[in-house]
């Protein structure tokens, strides 16, 4: 089939598109928890809002064609498709002094500049959480699909950064799928759920007592009610303190008292108080373990010093795990994982030579334009020799 005028005029449009964008590079400039203290992060992080306006103003910069933005706790991020690396560098510099009132002395040297295949390497790495102070944890990829979202919204984003986040999430996604890095309890509450996982196989209905109002005891009950534990208890020296926390946690407040009781009918003891003595005794365990029927009782002792007395472990179908032993599982969790963030950078690195191809599928854009010219002009110089050619002499007519 011929091609009609509106399907050149198409062509062309496409291609002169697609030329444009083969002449941009990709620059990311950005700071985390390995370059800079907290308090320095905090001083240019940015909320929800605070991107949304800075998409739209950086976007408006003439060197920089596309643009996202991604701040969490631990980093602050500018990804940019630019023709001019070093205004963008400057005018995003410039930007993230004005708008936190800070000097770019102040932060300067503390960011990394990634251009090229560092840059696609770096989000990919982000993404994937192989670059987070707990490699394989999994918020990080929800909050990079949120950055993304903002800038497709805004209209920010384009045939490059499209293409480039796509690609992250297939990435981080192959990732977690295909390696290891995902597993393995790496925080102390989560560890602390995963041992009693292991001891009662399924930790539904399990009826647990928290002792006291700590951090990471509370953090550990939320994983157990993920798990459909049964009923929740909470006894704490302030008995006010523990029925506001038994409401939060749909339980039932006890005075510190009534522990020994509570014993019977619990499963999972969490204990995290600032008692310096045993809150727990051997002698008060053992004193309900054959009103138990020998079914397995479980501590969690993250107090230091410690809230349950550890002759409690001597006794049988009794576990008790300190701070201590929970780090060590820990320890041993973070280095499987660093073995299957091996893998991981194995996939990463595929990654970047396949975005590299088709980022240099783009760059012959301009040859493929230029020879389509030329033929066409070939084409139209023959067509007017041949046309003149077959044409007949008056005097012959």
């Amino acid at each position: 089939m011929e091609n009609s005028p509106n399907n050149n005029k198409v062509s062309v449009f496409r291609c002169q598109e697609l030329l444009n964008v083969a002449m941009h590079d990709i620059i990311l400039i950005g700071i985390n928890h390995k370059t800079a203290p907290v308090e320095l992060r905090e001083c240019i992080a940015f909320s929800e809002d605070e991107s949304a306006s800075a998409l739209q103003t950086l976007s408006r910069k003439p060197h920089i064609k596309e643009l996202l933005l991604f701040s969490t706790c631990n980093r602050v991020e500018v990804l940019v498709v630019t023709e001019n690396k070093r205004e963008a560098i400057d005018s995003t510099k410039d930007y993230i002094a004005e708008v936190n009132k800070i000097p770019r002395q102040a932060f300067e040297d503390a960011l990394y500049i990634h251009e090229g295949d560092e840059a696609v390497r770096h989000v990919f790495r982000v993404a994937s959480s192989l670059d987070s102070m707990v490699v394989g944890e999994p918020q990080i990829l929800g909050q990079v699909k949120d950055a993304y979202r903002l800038a497709t919204e805004a209209k920010v984003s384009g045939v490059i950064l499209n293409r480039l986040l796509h690609r992250t999430f297939f990435v981080a996604k192959r990732i977690r799928t295909e390696t290891g890095i995902g597993g393995h309890a790496v925080s102390i509450s989560y560890a602390a759920v995963e041992l009693g996982r292991k001891i009662f196989g399924s930790l539904e209905s399990k009826n647990v007592l928290l002792v006291g109002a700590g951090e990471m005891a509370e953090l550990a009950v939320e994983h157990l009610i993920r798990n459909k534990v049964g009923d929740i208890y909470v006894a704490n020296r302030t008995f006010e303190n523990g029925v506001e926390l038994a409401r939060r946690f749909n339980g039932q407040a006890l005075r510190f008292e009534e522990i020994a009781d509570c014993l019977k009918v619990v499963d999972i003891i969490i204990s995290s108080t600032g008692s310096p003595d045993f809150v727990i005794t051997r002698d008060q365990v053992k004193g309900v373990i054959r009103i138990r029927r020998n079914r397995p009782i479980f501590f969690i002792d993250i107090a230091v010093p410690r809230d349950i007395d550890p002759q409690v472990n001597r006794l049988s179908n009794s576990y008790v795990y300190d701070i201590d032993d929970l780090q060590g599982v820990i320890d041993e969790n973070i280095e499987d994982r660093q073995k299957e963030a091996i893998k991981g950078e194995r996939i990463v690195d595929e990654a970047v030579i396949q975005f590299r191809d088709w980022s240099a599928s783009l760059e012959v854009v301009p040859t493929i334009v230029a020879l389509r010219n030329k033929l066409e002009s070939i084409a139209e110089t023959e067509i007017k020799k041949t046309l003149q050619s077959n044409k007949i002499p008056e005097s012959d007519q």
